[in-house]
């Protein structure tokens, strides 16, 4: 019987000396060492959280029964759900679709070398992330490290941000899917597409945890399905398995490996033009590169959390850089940088899959039937991202409201456990879809583009923040925690490197809009507005709405009791239920 179902259940206990004798056994940790909890009588209660999320009734001394109150959410995703919702969350359309821009201004090197390059930070803030959170695998758990090690105030800026980011997210990927129709016809409304998505989102979201898992593990498989299809399909045709019969290899990377790209059209010497050329990859690639932080999200929805997340983040973060650097390497082995359908459709701002280097190439070679079924496939991707947002949206509000950050009601759970006002609030930002009735798609792709690369570098800084205060507070009190399940290397410099590079880049990510020909107030708010919103967020609640009073946690002081305790039981009851599985 599980202590993560909704009501309060009786759960009978062995007897005193089995009891004692089992409290005993220190766990596993991932190394296959062993983590000693050293549990006494009063470990086996779930105890009240500050988070509110868990509470203990009493104890029947008479009749050796635990009355235990449980989390309104429940453990019952499993690895194989953590690995593909993990990239179903970062992976996208942008490295099938919006790759195209960057490859036409940078060229084909550029857009490799860039992101090769970004995996570099990213890899420094996902082995960060993955240190504090597999150590404290709870509820929305960077958030919570940033509560309980550094202060309330860029708790809550963190909170509202990543929100937002996912929030979002939403919208972009229903317009997308809006733009990828289009390939084929768009004698429809806009709205039309937005109402199906929003109610197959809010259908599966409502279900229980565990049949989420389930859809976005297939959803994701399609991902996956299509990015190795275009490997191979890249590899085939390349060496002449094509209706030309036109053996071109790596042609392109031969004749325009280089581009140079003058945002204001003035051309400013050879040396310049390169080095934006590769700038503006750059950019792109810190939009379509994610890290670990969609990982930590589940992290209070894993069954086994410490046994399960530390394989997870090395085994993503391997993953998606081969899907990332692939898919870059691919496009500029199948479509020229100078191609004139790929120019035509990124100076005509086309929506969708015109503007695809894949489709594109598909169509130079004269392969017909293949680009309608890759557009086929870019929809379900573009609905299994959206799926993955609307899940990280509405955990982290529920987890903002448990901390007190949010009105209380979104706390409120169904009977399978999922936060419904949560779910609801969060799906309302589909609406800003609706944008595009007024404005041409790819216009409000580029806004939304922009929007979410400021919010995402400003929550990859965040997290190295919080790691670095974190890695302080475990330094001080480690003879008395136990061994952290996973480590990453070079700390604290690997941490320091991930932030400099996440506040330089957002710091110049917008640089385009400062060319006197490009200047506008409108794009200005777009690439820079989240960065003065969270700085405002932080001043009002650290001076204004706490007075002053809210200080930088004492290192020395902060506990992880409560945490730490809460994942043991249930690794304890997991232990339990196996257990009498296998004895029964």
């Amino acid at each position: 019987m599980s202590k993560y179902d909704t009501t309060i259940k009786q759960q009978t206990i062995i007897d005193e000396e089995s009891l004692t004798s089992h409290r005993r056994t220190p766990f596993a940790d991932n190394k296959g060492g062993k983590v000693d909890t050293d549990l006494d009588s009063d470990d086996f209660f779930i105890p009240t959280t500050s988070r509110g999320t868990t509470s203990v009734s009493s104890q029947d001394n008479d009749s050796k029964t635990f009355l235990v109150a449980s989390h309104t959410t429940k453990r019952n995703l499993v690895n194989r759900h953590v690995q593909l919702i993990a990239i179903s969350g970062v992976i996208g359309t942008a490295i099938f679709v919006a790759i195209g821009k960057p490859l036409y201004r940078g060229g084909p090197a550029f857009l490799l070398l860039a992101f090769a390059i970004w995996c570099i930070p990213i890899l420094c803030i996902t082995v960060s992330t993955a240190e504090m959170v597999c150590f404290m695998p709870v509820s929305s758990p960077f958030l919570r490290l940033a509560t309980k090690c550094v202060d309330d105030s860029l708790a809550v800026m963190a909170s509202w941000n990543f929100w937002f980011l996912e929030c979002v997210q939403i919208p972009y990927e229903i317009v997308t899917v809006n733009t990828i129709i289009h390939y084929w016809r768009d004698d429809y409304s806009a709205a039309i597409p937005l109402v199906i998505q929003s109610l197959l989102y809010l259908l599966i979201s409502l279900a229980a945890v565990k049949w989420y898992g389930e859809m976005e593990f297939w959803l994701a498989s399609f991902k996956i399905v299509l990015a190795m299809g275009l490997f191979c399909f890249t590899f085939i045709t390349m060496l002449g398995g094509n209706p030309k019969k036109d053996r071109f290899g790596f042609r392109y990377f031969h004749d325009t490996p280089f581009k140079k790209y003058f945002p204001d059209g003035i051309d400013r010497g050879s040396s310049a033009g390169y080095f934006q050329g590769f700038f503006i990859c750059l950019i792109q690639a810190s939009f379509t590169i994610a890290g670990g932080e969609y990982i930590s999200m589940l992290a209070g929805e894993i069954e086994i959390p410490r046994r399960v997340l530390p394989r997870a983040f090395k085994q993503v973060f391997m993953r998606l850089t081969i899907l990332f650097l692939g898919s870059c390497l691919c496009v500029g082995i199948l479509c020229s940088p100078n191609d004139s359908s790929l120019t035509a459709a990124i100076n005509e701002a086309r929506p969708g899959a015109g503007s695809s280097p894949y489709v594109i190439a598909m169509n130079n070679l004269g392969i017909r039937i293949l680009p309608d079924i890759v557009n086929i496939t870019l929809i379900t991707a573009a609905f299994s991202s959206g799926n993955a947002y609307t899940y990280c949206s509405s955990r982290t509000l529920y987890g903002m409201a448990l901390d007190g950050y949010a009105p209380k009601i979104f706390t409120r759970c169904n009977k399978q456990g999922v936060p419904i006002y949560a779910v609801g609030v969060s799906l309302l930002w589909a609406f800003i879809s609706l944008l595009q009735l007024n404005s041409n798609s790819a216009i409000v792709l580029n806004w939304l583009i922009n929007i979410i690369t400021a919010s995402q570098l400003i929550n990859f800084a965040i997290l190295c923040i919080t790691y670095l205060f974190f890695r302080r507070a475990y330094l001080l009190q480690k003879d008395k925690l136990p061994e952290l399940p996973f480590k990453s290397w070079w700390q604290p410099y690997t941490a320091i490197f991930g932030l400099v590079c996440a506040m330089v880049m957002m710091i110049v990510q917008g640089y385009t809009v400062f060319f006197p020909k490009n200047w506008n107030v409108q794009d200005f708010l777009f690439c820079y507005l989240m960065i003065f919103i969270n700085i405002g967020i932080y001043i009002f609640y650290k001076f204004i709405w706490r007075l002053g009073k809210d200080k930088i946690k004492d290192p020395a002081t902060i506990s992880f009791e409560d945490e730490l305790r809460e994942i043991e039981n249930h690794e304890l009851e997991h232990n339990f239920d196996k257990f009498r599985f296998y004895t029964e």
